[in-house]
């Protein structure tokens, strides 16, 4: 058994998953920092000063000693954000390998000399074919 897990710890997949887990928590950090530094202050200007992240609905005050129930619905707003800045920019990146794949299917295959020659010289016997063909008729 520690060597079928050894086979699969070791296998491209595995450790292409990892990278890519890695990236994509760094990726999730850089947006939520331009989500939050750099698209929220502009947007809170423009709604009158208002910060997301403070918007809340206050369930139960705070007394004696309890700390008052929020709903943070500025948070869940700026997740909201968040999420579709990061699916916008996953449908960019998407978007753009299809077309760098579509490019390469677009893209005629050299054909070799020697099927250049081959095809030549069927032409060449066509050609003959028919001349000799229509001298019988005449």
């Amino acid at each position: 058994m520690l060597k079928d897990f050894k086979k699969f710890a070791v296998k491209g997949n595995v450790i292409d998953l990892a990278v890519g887990v890695v990236i994509g928590t760094a990726f999730g950090k850089i947006v939520s920092s331009f989500v939050a530094d750099i698209i929220m202050p502009p947007i809170g200007v423009l709604t009158g000063g208002v910060d997301f992240s403070e918007l809340a609905v206050t369930l139960k005050k705070a007394s004696d000693g309890t700390t008052a129930v929020t709903m943070n619905y500025g948070l869940f707003l700026n997740t909201v954000i968040d999420f579709l800045i990061i699916s916008f920019a996953i449908f960019l990146a998407v978007k753009q390998l299809e077309r760098f794949k579509k490019k390469e299917e677009k893209k005629p295959l050299a054909t070799p000399e020697d099927v250049k020659l081959l095809t030549e010289i069927r032409d060449l016997l066509k050609d003959n074919k028919q001349k000799t063909k229509d001298k019988k008729e005449v």
